[in-house]
């Protein structure tokens, strides 16, 4: 794993902003995200916190009329240079999406899928990889004599726990989790969340979430998006007890939103 996951800050981003087409769904953010800690971004629907998560690793540049201006610096670098390397970036900065998706594969395949797409083809290295994924995600016990069997017969908590495990196989740094319990029943989203805390042992986590209780629980630094703005940022005690923005506390309070 790369040096920068030993600094303070791992992502700035800097007057970001983001259109689709004549749209502004983002107006010139402003923050820093710290290392190995859980960040969640709430607001209401619309409010561009998905669109700011998609711009961490330029997930956006696969809509049309998509156009961003600003920075996003990781690494001491700015991912919207020309010379990026989407592919590797991607690999650094991955990401795990509202609904599970496990491919119309086993789960051996699903797991080591990034791994062949990044040219690895050596079986006991991905079988190795494999194994730690699947463990660092809980399943391996459950999983591990039947990894031939097709992904899409596992549960929608196993398949998301997968989706994770497929994630951290390439070696990431960052995960992006966009809503990733909102598919899942109580009981399951709290083996997500719990999930979550083990992780951040040794990633950076950047969650978008509806569910202010679960903002509460998880992370550590929360931001709130109105319309498109970085309304607020800092420590999640500080944002839900004493926000500093009126409009902070009445989407808090239930007032808005």
């Amino acid at each position: 794993m790369a040096e920068i996951t030993s600094r303070k800050n791992i992502i700035e981003v800097k007057s970001l902003s983001v259109f689709y087409g004549q749209f502004q769904a983002l107006k010139s953010v402003q923050l820093e995200l710290q290392a190995r800690k859980i960040t969640a971004l709430i607001g209401p629907s619309g409010c561009g916190k998905s669109t700011f998560l998609r711009t961490l690793n330029r997930m956006n540049d696969l809509i049309e009329g998509a156009r961003t201006e600003g920075q996003v610096v990781f690494d001491g670098k700015n991912i919207y240079d020309p010379e990026t390397d989407l592919l590797e970036l991607r690999r650094r900065i991955g990401m795990v999406f509202q609904r599970p998706n496990p491919f119309p594969l086993s789960i051996f395949d699903n797991v080591v899928y990034g791994l062949r797409v990044h040219g690895q083809n050596d079986r006991r290295y991905m079988e190795e990889r494999l194994f730690r994924s699947l463990q660092a995600v809980n399943l391996w016990e459950e999983l591990k004599d039947r990894l031939e069997a097709d992904a899409l017969c596992l549960t929608g908590e196993q398949q998301q726990r997968l989706c994770i495990a497929r994630v951290l196989a390439v070696g990431p740094e960052v995960i992006l989790m966009d809503e990733p319990c909102s598919a899942l029943d109580p009981t399951a989203t709290a083996r997500i969340e719990d999930l979550m805390y083990q992780l951040k042992e040794k990633y950076t986590i950047i969650i978008v979430t509806h569910n202010m209780q679960q903002a509460a629980r998880v992370s550590d630094n929360t931001g709130y998006f109105l319309l498109g703005e970085l309304v607020e940022f800092g420590q999640t005690n500080q944002i839900f007890t004493s926000p500093r923005d009126a409009r902070t506390e009445d989407y808090i309070t239930g007032r808005f939103g």
